[in-house]
């Protein structure tokens, strides 16, 4: 069975508890598969006033539109590059073609599949995905990633509460204080900044490399 028809499975079940269901996950199964380092990005919730019922993958398939996405398309690009450091000018300017590519390889997962707002409502962030915990973890346990980055604070103490990894891991800094953890024999969880964070993208950029290529390529 693929990775896609079991999440199928899951997201049957799972809809039926929550209106306005969004589905996630590996946005092109072959491309997944096929990509090192294997990436998943864990986010909160879609923003949608509009009600939900869509789905991400398509989405991100699509080439996505948010700024967001722009972000984490550089990201990508800059750890797949590694060990080799990238100009930020041959980076930063995103196309749609860009980001298709970019996206198509990585899973994406939100915390809540339920939509928000443009600013999220942290209790009921809370409130949803601890009611959802048994299928985050079936979700979970379909993707074997290499490295999971949690696009902010509060996504990664989520994330961190909810996964029952098989032992309890231990989080450390890299020497420029990103937190992160080896949840399995070299495979890694790292906090870090949501993609939209206040801060110069050529700083998120270059934050998030420097990252990856002293956790994941020392």
């Amino acid at each position: 069975m693929t990775i896609k028809e079991q999440e199928k499975m899951i997201f049957e079940r799972w809809s039926k508890s929550r209106p306005g269901f969004v589905a996630d996950g590996i946005v092109d199964e072959e491309n997944y598969l096929a990509s090192y380092p294997k990436l998943m990005f864990v986010l909160k919730e879609v923003n949608d006033p509009s009600g939900g019922n869509w789905d991400l993958r398509d989405f991100l398939r699509d080439g996505a539109r948010k700024p967001s996405w722009n972000n984490i398309a550089r990201w990508i690009k800059g750890i797949r590059n590694l060990p080799q450091d990238m100009e930020w000018k041959l980076i930063e300017g995103v196309s749609e073609q860009d980001r298709s590519e970019m996206l198509k390889s990585i899973c994406a997962l939100n915390l809540k599949k339920s939509p928000g707002g443009y600013i999220t409502d942290n209790d009921s962030l809370n409130k949803v995905a601890t009611e959802d915990q048994e299928y985050i973890n079936q979700q979970f346990s379909l993707y074997n990633p290499d490295l999971i980055i949690c696009c902010g604070s509060s996504v990664s103490h989520l994330f961190n509460s909810l996964i029952l990894f098989q032992y309890k891991p231990e989080w450390k800094t890299t020497r420029r204080g990103i937190w992160y953890c080896e949840y399995e024999q070299k495979k890694y969880v790292i906090a870090y900044s949501h993609p939209e964070a206040r801060v110069a993208d050529s700083l998120l950029f270059y934050g998030i490399v420097d990252a990856v290529r002293e956790i994941y390529f020392h």
